[in-house]
């Protein structure tokens, strides 16, 4: 059960390892372009080009879904980047449902654990493997392993090698669960549990009353997409790429020289941006855009 790039890998590998995948649950086909033309999910994509029996149910209640869900009489399921299940679902095989996520969990339960261990300044993050039950993201753990977050990383990096982490987790997992020999372990709870809620457009925003380095890790966490922004001239910009200078704080709101670099005041320290698109503009290094644009406000 999934629908995004994400989860590709992990159906991948098991179709490559030989276990039988008796069917693929993905979302709907969805409308997009000028045409409005259904496009299928990267899962979808995956699945009929080697040819597995793929469902696509709008509504996981619907009583016909169930029934054919049942019809596929599948020992276990594996849920990675997909919706909330309702128990009917998650309950069904004999064997178990159990679900990937991106995070060392119990840390950053949520919709979004990759963006927000990089905006929280995280060296560490990882992948986990857990049973499903009632609760999201509480159930009990299977595997875990750790990915160490570099200080180049964005979203866009991370994500990848998280992608590929998982999938070789999720085929580990399978092979515990068809020995028999599967040992799990309860999420244990603490006052310095982080959250990973959902990315909003408010969350986008940069607040220059935060420090340098805090925003730039904001960027990191929000690049390529949907990417952190401010106002430029009056206009959105997002930014993509940035450097925090955290010894200068004593100039005006932003520094540039119009040719080379641009710099904005921050509750401590300046951010230098690097990659931006202006709204209406193409993404461009700061040389490009300085090039053809006079900064004249920030906000």
């Amino acid at each position: 059960m999934g629908t995004p790039e994400f989860a590709v890998p992990s159906l991948q590998i098991l179709v490559e390892n030989g276990y039988n995948v008796v069917g693929v649950i993905t979302a709907p086909d969805k409308p997009s372009g000028r045409g409005l033309q259904l496009n299928p999910s990267p899962v979808k994509v995956y699945a009929e080009s080697v040819g597995l029996n793929i469902l696509q149910p709008d509504k996981l209640k619907n009583p016909e879904f169930l029934a054919e869900l049942q019809k596929l009489n599948a020992n276990v399921q594996v849920v990675v980047a997909f919706r909330m299940l309702p128990e009917a679902v998650w309950n069904m095989p004999p064997k178990g449902t159990f679900n990937l996520h991106a995070s060392l969990l119990p840390q950053y339960r949520g919709a979004a654990p990759i963006n927000w261990a990089i905006i929280n300044g995280e060296k560490e993050t990882g992948a986990t493997t857990f049973f499903l039950q009632h609760e999201i993201d509480t159930g009990d753990i299977i595997l875990q392993e750790k990915e160490e977050i570099h200080e180049e990383d964005n979203i866009g990096s991370l994500y990848e090698r998280l992608m590929v982490k998982g999938a070789s987790l999720v085929l580990k997992t399978i092979v515990q669960i068809d020995s028999g020999n599967i040992k799990t372990k309860p999420q244990i709870l603490s006052n310095e549990i982080k959250l990973a809620p959902k990315i909003f457009k408010e969350t986008c925003k940069i607040d220059w009353t935060k420090s340098a380095i805090e925003i730039h890790n904001l960027v990191r966490g929000l690049s390529p997409y949907p990417a952190a922004f401010f106002t430029l001239n009056g206009k959105n910009c997002k930014v993509f790429l940035s450097q925090p200078d955290v010894q200068e704080n004593d100039k005006g709101s932003f520094i540039s020289d119009n040719k080379t670099f641009l710099k904005i005041k921050c509750e401590l320290g300046h951010l230098s941006i690097k990659e931006l698109q202006l709204e209406g503009k193409k993404k461009m290094t700061i040389e490009e855009f300085l090039r053809g644009t006079k900064i004249e406000s920030v906000a």
